[in-house]
């Protein structure tokens, strides 16, 4: 049998590799809740600085379009009110041949100035703001419409909710971006947009162009924008395109109220 003081001694090797097993248990646990904090402090970090350098490339944008906005208003539009005016003086004065030519020419004036004013007014946050999504949207599409570039199908559903100001301007900049991309590119004939209220607004945009391969533009400026712009509001943005058969858009966008600012 196993003498006294070698039992004790037993027992205290064994007291002493259960300590050491809880200090190394311990150490471990505390280094890892450590490590993963500064990892997560670095992620968030990260996250911030990315979102703050977000919000300012957004705000540089907005402030760009603010003053292109400005500067089509107030000076080529100003321009474009006094070539109408003189045109119409000179209707008054030129002989009766030549009358209905510079009818024509006063006209074409007339209407290149209330599309500068239009464009003007989708360009101005302000503007955009004091409107609202849905008026910006059908006056976007209306000017389409004028100019002949689109046939345009807007409609809406559900109880309208109010929508934050500052994020209204992000989606309405989000779709003017796809708009864009769907007259320079997409040749299509036919546009449908559809808003759909609820706890959440649904934004449903389809075109009939041709398509094209999304894995090809995944890093291209404007899809990267769109995309940039929806996570600042916390939007999912979905892209869906096949060639031959047109592109779709949807965002879901969690209304907020006030108080959420």
């Amino acid at each position: 049998m196993l003498k006294k003081e070698e039992i004790l001694l037993i027992i205290y090797f064994i007291l002493v590799i259960l300590l050491l097993v809880a200090f190394v248990v311990v150490f471990f646990y505390v280094f890892q809740k450590r490590k993963n904090r500064l990892l997560f402090e670095k992620w968030d970090a990260q996250r911030r600085y990315e979102q703050e350098i977000a919000t300012s490339r957004l705000e540089i944008q907005e402030q760009t379009l603010k003053n292109v906005g400005w500067e089509l208003h107030d000076n080529i539009g100003q321009l474009l009110s006094v070539a109408k005016m003189q045109l119409n003086m000179l209707g008054t004065a030129v002989e009766a041949s030549t009358k209905e030519q510079v009818k024509e020419i006063g006209e074409i004036v007339g209407s290149s100035l209330k599309e500068v004013r239009s464009l003007s007014k989708s360009l101005n946050n302000e503007v955009v703001g004091y409107l609202g999504l849905e008026n910006s949207i059908g006056n976007e599409l209306e000017r389409f419409e004028r100019l002949k570039m689109l046939k345009v199908d807007f409609s809406t559903s559900g109880e309208v909710e109010e929508i934050l100001q500052k994020d209204a301007i992000v989606l309405f900049r989000i779709l003017q971006e796809f708009f864009s991309n769907v007259i320079k590119h997409a040749r299509a004939g036919n546009l449908k947009v559809h808003l759909k209220y609820g706890k959440k607004l649904y934004i449903d945009v389809v075109d009939d162009g041709k398509g094209f391969d999304l894995e090809k533009v995944k890093k291209s400026s404007g899809l990267i924008n769109m995309k940039s712009r929806a996570e600042l509001i916390g939007a999912e943005f979905h892209l869906h395109s096949v060639i031959g058969e047109g592109t779709r858009l949807n965002i879901v966008y969690p209304i907020k109220k006030k108080t959420d600012e």
